[in-house]
């Protein structure tokens, strides 16, 4: 049960029904009579005839649970897809690079509207009037998994605007549609303008619907949105985040739906441009600030993912190793990586800009629909289709072709290899010369870094203006020197020009009376995927927060004055918290560094707590500042600020790490005086704010601890007893008059768990749990289970851990269960190596039994529980697992000593304790090998010990050997038939004729089973060998085990199951009881042995020093030693001969292992296997 083992077999069975590879599902024969027909070239029909039942996957129905006819209670169905999935709905060619024609017909009530990609024909209704056929014609070619539907009963707006353009939402939301999409427009004529090319399609089409699998899904001619998405005039928070969606369903018509991909390989291309033309539209439409703000944040995340998890290769064809997954396919990647995948594309993109030019990218993007266009409209050559597929290859022709220019080197600098650039640089001002001395280091050392060797961009601010120079790097380690324009200041005031051309006054006391330099920035226009850590005076880090214009570099100071607490830092940065013509999230960033910087300098804090001033001045009473004003948030930069300011006030703490209790009544006086009655706007995500402050204000409780130990809580204090009473107002508030997207039941929910966190209510998840049911709207629900997620770790709960993956694997909503895997990834309850009440055998079966088959037809949701499973246990067997149920292990072939393999010696221990287990996330730490390990992966057998102890064998040796299960004979530790000088151990396995044997795999071998121990033993203070263990492992029940059987005629991606035998665990039964889906397949067969050599450095079990400290010495001899040796030297006649043994049916176990060990560790590559 490792997932090195099980990502072997996941990207076998992927890879056996790939379209790209030449593979399928269903392979049909054609007759020897159509050759001649396809030898005139004539088309061929194919008539499948198919029955999709409940299908698990590829198809979602939302029917309520209310009285009232399907029409009436809302209900409605709609087709998704994970990457390409159309394979799980309909019989297809499931691939991008095989585009064609559709036509397309879909019955339903007369009261439901059928939408589907292409121009709708007609409709024709059914004799009695109770059913209609929708008729869709797809007359462009467009590839499987970019075909779509949705039925419902949908109320539908034609675009006042754009007549092609249709809108569907569900009843009694056309109100706030009209105004969600009523700037759509200005998307198609700013995306046709930029690329002078027509939209591609005769129509496009937008359906609100709920329970979406994805915020928003694109496919040919029409996008899939939540409903969640839709608001009124009267939000605010939410009109940013709805109009990026669209736009980038609008970017991904053009590419990604229109021009495809041509393998998995070739994906970052149209995912990138997608991205690059979306983020265009923003900058155009939120401004220059915002584009900038969103490409630091994906560059700042995509170098956490990567210093934690490794690179991410955008082009695996020729480096594809390195994770615990394949990254060769969709289907096999992690969630998060696939996330972190479409960012870097993005930024891969944009770095390409930087190469060839702003103008050129376009001028290639217009050739490239030019090309897809023309080809579209050959009807009688399917060969003529392929310039609608895009592969790296034939964008490098294209660029080269339009732009004259080579960037095959930039492709395999960044494209074919991950990881980024780490620059650490600092320097020093030579007065004498009159330059300034540059060190720039580069750090190679962490993963997922990358050695980066061309130009980089220096910009330094002088007193006479700003200069860009360009050096190379070549090393790691490299010095410049730049010649400055300016020479050291003479007066204290000087008007400045700045890079932007603008000339402001500064005040120059603070910086060095001999230096000319202000401020210096590497790589200012983020063309690189770099990370900077960048070494200056603090002066300098508050003239750039203050002076620079552009918003990236301000909140660059931001964050390194955190490290700078002086009276200066609060007076920089209160004057770009009260500046009005600074950007909002500069300012919002501004007042949380600014409470940092005042806990910090809390002793020495002069007047009342910092900002409380600055909000009074900037909202409160102009009779009594004291009291706020009533809500007016047509300022939008005012709106933002009035939510920040008070959560980052709540942030400040005393000399006793308390927060102020003039804060804490502050905040309450926020909400006694709250009055939006005369806003036109809504103030449920400012009251949410308020929440959020209110919870952040909380400190642990006091608590008292009696001689006895019982712990006694103090009454709450004052401050939190009014904390308490104002979320209960507010939460039984938001029941009578529940607000948009519930905002303020989500902060309530959120700030309960604080206070039960922190000791000041009872730890109790079943508030969190009724709230989490499926039924609650989706914000809601997902807050509950990230609380309860919080409380499982705090408070070692199983029966809320099983519940949680009870919604994973059972949960109607698949976007919630995908969410709630997600969070427990990013916060499990334990790590790889810690002791924790939850690493149970049990849990571990549950979880395969998820990846293994349960979770075949929804492959995010089976590549998130293998994050899961990883952030526990690795990516090697867990350790709480039980060892195989019977084998002895020989510390050397001629002296024949037995050890106890239950004992994990430190030699051992040793080989993996690099091993870093975190999962990945780039809100979590999750390092992962970037090379394989060269010492064998885990067998679930244990090494030997020098503690190990002597035991009289009751059974003979020399027992049958089981079958060597296929899995482990292809790993890499092992040396089929080698010689090697090294003193060659021997690990004996042998199994019963009864044991259960795992399902078929590919490849058409099976397995050997992993059973639990029979025997019970254990010594003083090590764990022994029973003397009783030649008893034989029970086998399964076979009635309790079944194929897993597809519910559809067509099975998914990857529908396989058993990959590995295991035996199924009940226990868990107790906590949530799971579907009757059995977990493995059950096979009966006798086990045959397959002899392999193992060959390795003996210093890898240095037994002679380990009994060197043995304080009991174990003088008595196996009597069959001396036979033994004969019959082994009879048997193996020698290294060679003994590689290729034959194999022979299983007879008797020779030893069993106590059950109650439950240290196992990878078995040494230092053994023979017999």
């Amino acid at each position: 049960k490792s997932l090195d083992h099980f990502e072997k077999a996941y990207e076998s069975a992927v890879s056996s029904v790939n379209p790209d590879f030449g593979n399928g599902e269903v392979f049909v024969k054609l007759p020897a009579e159509s050759m001649s027909t396809i030898a005139d070239m004539q088309p061929i029909r194919i008539n499948i005839e198919f029955s999709l039942e409940q299908p698990d996957a590829g198809l979602h129905f939302v029917v309520p649970a209310v009285d009232g006819s399907l029409a009436e209670t809302g209900a409605h169905m709609f087709s998704y897809r994970h990457e390409n999935s159309s394979r799980l709905w309909f019989p297809c060619i499931d691939t991008y690079a095989e585009p064609c024609t559709w036509k397309l017909e879909f019955t339903c009530e007369v009261a439901m509207t059928a939408v589907s990609c292409g121009d709708l024909l007609e409709v024709v209704y059914t004799s009695d009037r109770r059913h209609k056929t929708y008729h869709y014609y797809m007359s462009t070619p467009t590839s499987a998994p970019n075909i779509a539907v949705a039925i419902g009963p949908f109320e539908t707006l034609v675009d006042p605007n754009m007549h092609e353009v249709t809108h569907f939402c569900l009843p009694h939301l056309k109100s706030i549609l009209k105004h969600t999409t009523s700037y759509l427009h200005e998307s198609f004529e700013f995306y046709e303008e930029l690329m002078s090319s027509r939209y591609p399609y005769s129509c496009y089409k937008q359906v609100f619907i709920d329970e979406s699998y994805e915020e928003a899904q694109s496919f040919a001619t029409m996008t899939i949105f939540s409903t969640s998405l839709l608001h009124s005039s009267r939000i605010i928070d939410q009109t940013i985040i709805t109009r990026k969606y669209m736009a980038a369903g609008i970017a991904q018509q053009f590419f990604g739906c229109f021009i495809v991909m041509q393998t998995w390989c070739d994906a970052w291309l149209p995912k990138g441009i997608a991205a690059y033309l979306t983020q265009l539209f923003v900058k155009k439409t939120f401004g220059n600030n915002e584009y900038r703000h969103d490409i630091a944040q994906y560059l700042k995340e995509v170098e956490q993912y990567e210093a934690v998890a490794g690179g991410i290769v955008l082009d695996p064809s020729f480096n594809s190793k390195g994770m615990y997954f394949s990254c060769m396919q969709p289907q096999t990647m992690s969630p998060t990586y696939l996330e972190m995948y479409h960012k870097k594309a993005l930024l891969i993109i944009r770095m390409l800009e930087a190469r060839i030019g702003a103008t050129l990218l376009l001028q290639v993007f217009n050739k490239l629909q030019a090309l897809a266009f023309a080809a579209s409209q050959q009807k009688f050559m399917a060969t003529a289709w392929n310039n609608m597929l895009l592969s790296t290859n034939s964008f490098l022709k294209i660029i080269s072709t339009v732009t004259g220019k080579d960037v095959q080197p930039f492709i395999d600098q960044w494209v074919c290899q991950g990881g980024f650039a780490r620059f650490i640089g600092n320097f020093v001002f030579n007065r004498k010369r009159n330059v300034v001395e540059l060190e720039i280091r580069q750090d190679n050392t962490a993963k997922g870094s990358l050695k980066y060797v061309g130009p980089l961009e220096v910009t330094i601010q002088e007193l006479d203006g700003s200069f860009n120079h360009i050096f190379n790097i070549e090393e790691n380690k490299t010095k410049f020197e730049i010649t400055c324009h300016s020479k050291s200041r003479r007066n204290k005031k000087k008007k400045i020009p700045l890079l932007t051309g603008e000339e402001v006054d500064m005040d120059l006391s603070a910086m060095d009376a001999d230096s000319p330099v202000l401020w210096l920035r590497m790589d200012k226009d983020m063309h690189l995927l770099r990370s900077v850590t960048w070494e200056q005076p603090d002066y300098m880090w508050q003239y750039q927060l203050r002076y620079e214009r552009d918003v990236v570099a301000q909140i660059e100071a931001i964050h390194a004055l955190r490290q700078f607490a002086s009276p200066a830092t609060r007076r920089a940065l209160t004057d770009v918290l009260e500046c009005e013509q600074a950007y909002y999230k500069v300012r919002i960033e501004a007042g949380m560094c600014l409470a940092k910087i005042a806990n910090t300098m809390v002793a020495s804090w002069a007047g009342p707590p910092a900002m409380l001033m600055i909000f009074r001045k900037m909202f409160g009473s102009h009779s009594c500042p004291s009291i706020v004003r009533q809500n007016n948030f047509s300022n939008f930069q005012h709106y933002f600020l009035i939510k920040a300011i008070p959560l980052a006030m709540s942030q400040l703490r005393n000399m006793h790490n308390i927060c102020p209790p003039e804060v804490v009544r502050f905040l309450l006086d926020l909400f006694k005086y709250n009055d939006n009655s005369k806003n036109k706007y809504s103030d449920n995500y400012y009251r949410a704010a308020l929440i959020d402050a209110l919870a952040a204000t909380v400190t642990p409780a006091v608590t008292t601890v009696t001689i006895t130990g019982q712990s006694i809580n103090a009454d709450l204090s004052s401050d939190t007893k009014s904390i308490l009473e104002e979320l209960t107002r507010c939460l039984n508030l938001e029941k009578l008059l529940p607000c948009y997207r519930h905002s303020v039941t989500v902060s309530c929910l959120r700030a309960i768990r604080v206070l039960q966190k922190f000791g000041h209510l009872p730890s109790d998840p079943s508030i969190f749990r009724s709230y989490a049911q499926h039924g609650t709207f989706r914000d809601v629900r997902l807050v509950a289970i990230e609380a309860l997620v919080d409380f499982i770790k705090t408070d070692v709960n199983m029966s809320e851990l099983y519940w949680l993956l009870g919604v994973v694997e059972r949960d109607q909503d698949r976007y919630v269960s995908y969410e709630t895997i997600q969070m427990l990834s990013q916060k499990p309850p334990f790590h790889r190596g810690e002791e924790s009440l939850l690493n149970t055998e049990e849990l571990v079966e549950r979880l395969w039994k998820l990846i293994n088959s349960t979770l075949s037809s929804d492959s995010r949701i089976r590549c998130g529980v293998a994050d899961f499973y990883f952030a526990m246990f690795g990516r090697y067997r867990p350790a709480c697992l039980h060892a195989p149920d019977s084998f002895t292990v020989y510390s050397n072939v001629k002296e024949k000593k037995p050890y106890n393999p239950a004992i994990v010696s430190e030699t051992l221990t040793d080989m993996f304790e690099d091993e870093d287990d975190d999962i990945m996330g780039f809100t979590s730490s999750m390092p992962l090998p970037s090379t394989p390990m060269k010492s064998e992966p885990s067998l679930g057998v244990a090494g030997p010990s020098g503690s190990g102890v002597k035991r009289k064998a009751e059974s003979p040796p020399r027992g049958q050997p089981i079958k060597y299960p296929l899995f482990l004979k292809q790993e890499s530790g092992f040396s089929l038939g080698g010689e090697s000088s090294n003193p060659v151990k021997k690990l004996k396995i042998t199994g019963s004729e009864d044991s259960q044997g795992g399902s078929s795999r590919p490849g058409g071998r099976s397995e050997a089973p992993v059973l639990p121990y029979q025997g019970v033993a254990r010594g003083d203070s090590q764990s022994r060998l029973s003397e009783d263990s030649n008893s034989s492992p029970t086998p399964s029940d076979s009635s309790q085990s079944r194929p897993l059987t597809a519910s559809g005629t067509v099975s998914g991606p990857t529908s396989f199951q058993g990959l590995f035998s295991s035996t199924t665990s009940n226990s868990s039964a107790s906590y949530l009881p799971g579907p009757d889906t059995p977990l493995f397949t059950s096979a009966h067969a006798p086990s045959a042995d397959l002899t392999t050599e193992v060959t390795g450095d003996p210093s890898g079990h240095r037994v002679k020093k380990k009994k060197k400290k043995n304080k009991h010495k174990h003088k008595h001899k196996h009597k069959h030693e001396r036979s033994e040796k004969d019959r082994l030297k009879e048997r193996v006649g020698g290294e060679k001969m003994f590689a290729s043994s034959p194999m022979v049916p299983s007879v008797q176990s020779v030893t069993s292992m106590s059950s109650n060990t439950r240290d196992s560790a990878p078995s040494s590559p230092d053994f023979e296997v017999i």
